[in-house]
């Protein structure tokens, strides 16, 4: 069975998939088998693309008109024809620089195994870019990671509002810029610091009383 997906990036109208639709009804997909969002590309809430990903079955194949109306970016495509090669489900792309796309014959999967390939190269490149960042960063004296929300001031704000009986949790965190979590993994509710905070001090070379 085919199965067409379509997609435009604007909801206001202005934009249609007639297009799309024709081309997909000429390819022999019918009517009642054709899922059509009107979303961004980078947007992940794609509802119709969700609800025909999980009306496929073994042996259909999903039919788009262009390879940029089916994925947000190549990885993204690269997860959903590796989902649909698993459940035995062909691709075919009717027009553009996909074109050459259809896992349903050899060559098209020979086309799309390059894909696959680059994608995965880029994953790699990532991950070597970013092990040599915080390597260099080790190497200047500085750690990787988010730096602290919670500060040494703000630890001592907190020490002294806890111990108020008036103080108000959610007022002191908001003016503080964190979250009750991050106040109560360094301050007690009595206003006494906890292991995190005392750490935090002695790094900054505050030792607490």
């Amino acid at each position: 069975m085919l199965v067409g997906y379509m997609r435009v990036s604007k909801a206001d109208g202005s934009q249609t998939t007639d297009l799309q639709r024709d081309a997909l009804l000429a390819e022999g997909v019918a009517a009642d088998a054709l899922y059509e969002d009107r979303a961004s590309g980078k947007k992940e809430d794609r509802p119709e693309l969700a609800a025909c990903l999980k009306s496929l079955r073994h042996g259909d194949t999903l039919v788009v008109w262009k390879l940029d109306r089916l994925g947000r970016d190549l990885r993204h495509l690269v997860n959903i024809v590796h989902d649909l090669t698993q459940r035995s489900i062909g691709l075919k792309v009717l027009t553009g620089q996909g074109a050459a796309i259809d896992t349903t014959t050899a060559s098209g999967k020979l086309v799309f195994g390059i894909f696959a390939a680059l994608a995965e190269f880029e994953r790699e490149l990532i991950s070597e870019r970013t092990i040599a960042g915080l390597a260099a960063a080790r190497a200047r004296g500085r750690k990787g990671g988010r730096p602290y929300k919670m500060t040494p001031a703000k630890i001592r704000l907190a020490m002294a509002s806890m111990g108020q009986p008036d103080t108000n949790v959610s007022d002191l965190c908001r003016e503080l810029g964190i979250t009750r979590q991050t106040l109560y993994r360094h301050v007690s509710p009595a206003g006494e610091l906890r292991e995190a905070g005392n750490r935090l001090l002695s790094q900054s070379g505050t030792r607490s009383k």
